[in-house]
């Protein structure tokens, strides 16, 4: 059987487009997701920077929520470190209050920002060394079990928002693993530590109330065409746009200049980020998944799809969930 399939929309502003063309583009997804079979999809925290629209994860939630009907929807992750807990919980707990059964609440203690921002935001550099109290804390007020007496989320106090641990090394595995909370692998841009990580988050798992045995969500790169020669032209799109997206710093580069620099050691640094993508035909890219799923000891993958252009991105998740033979829950 095979694994459930979720995405990770990185609400991604294209060339020529406004932050209110993605995030109506989000809308359109979430919708043709939800038609197609896909278990859930999350949105990441990301500040100041000009091609991602999600940076108010809470916000862009709650609209696409508005605009759908089942599938679940949350956060891949919000950034602890940059909040309050309380914030959190009263934020989360609104959208569950809202749309019950269907919030996630993915966590993660990078900043989601370079330093010039995480200054703008009010973070204490400090922050991430007390992500492991402010993840109970935040447990606490959405359990209505308060480690603050006398302080409660409203909403949020009793909606047990479901908390997963994200990661990219083996801090967020331990911790996850201690606390028994599903851990999610940020594999798609930071494979280096994923086996080892899994391992010490399956090997050192402690059930918890909210979950009894351990689950793993590992995040894999996705680009699905009708032909292969089609996904490998869309993925070398897709890598140059990295390079202006890594290296750029205001600068544009042409084709031929972007296809030196991936041929660098620059370029190869970048490649290396995505090591874990799935590019071909429906076939080619299932066939892929499945291997990678069995490397990962997945539970479930969420995929990223890193298509040029709208038409395309909605074709390639199209194309997945028809030769998963997904269906709507």
């Amino acid at each position: 059987m095979a694994l459930p399939l979720s995405i990770l929309d990185l609400a991604y502003i294209g060339k020529g487009e406004t932050a209110g063309d993605s995030l109506k583009a989000s809308v359109t997804l979430a919708q043709r997701a939800e038609e197609w079979g896909y278990r859930r999809i999350w949105y990441a925290e990301h500040h100041n920077m000009p091609t991602i629209a999600s940076s108010a994860t809470s916000v862009l939630i709650a609209h696409v929520a508005a605009h759908t009907r089942r599938i679940r929807l949350g956060a891949g992750g919000i950034m602890l470190p940059n909040h309050s807990p309380l914030t959190v919980a009263e934020q989360f707990g609104t959208l569950e209050t809202l749309h019950p059964g269907r919030i996630d609440l993915g966590l993660g203690r990078a900043p989601g920002s370079d330093q010039q921002t995480a200054r703008a935001l009010r973070r204490d550099p400090a922050a991430a060394d007390a992500f492991p109290e402010d993840v109970l804390e935040l447990q606490g007020y959405l359990r209505g079990e308060s480690r603050i007496p006398g302080v409660d989320a409203t909403p949020g106090k009793g909606t047990d928002v479901p908390l997963y641990i994200l990661g990219s090394s083996l801090f967020g595995a331990r911790l996850a693993a201690a606390l028994g909370l599903p851990y999610a692998f940020a594999s798609h841009f930071a494979p280096d530590a994923l086996q080892d990580a899994v391992a010490l988050y399956r090997r050192e798992f402690r059930p918890s109330a909210q979950l009894a045995e351990p689950y793993v969500i590992a995040g894999v790169n996705v680009i699905a065409a009708d032909t292969s020669e089609e996904a490998q032209e869309q993925l070398r799109t897709s890598q140059r746009r990295r390079v202006g997206l890594f290296l750029g710093r205001g600068r544009t580069f042409t084709e031929e200049e972007a296809d030196a620099i991936l041929d660098s050691p620059a370029g190869r640094q970048i490649l290396q980020m995505s090591r874990y993508s799935a590019v071909g035909t429906p076939a080619e890219v299932k066939d892929y998944l499945d291997r990678f799923a069995e490397h990962a000891q997945a539970d479930e993958l969420i995929v990223v799809s890193a298509a040029p252009g709208r038409q395309a991105w909605l074709r390639s998740v199209e194309l997945l969930a028809d030769v998963y033979g997904l269906v709507p829950a």
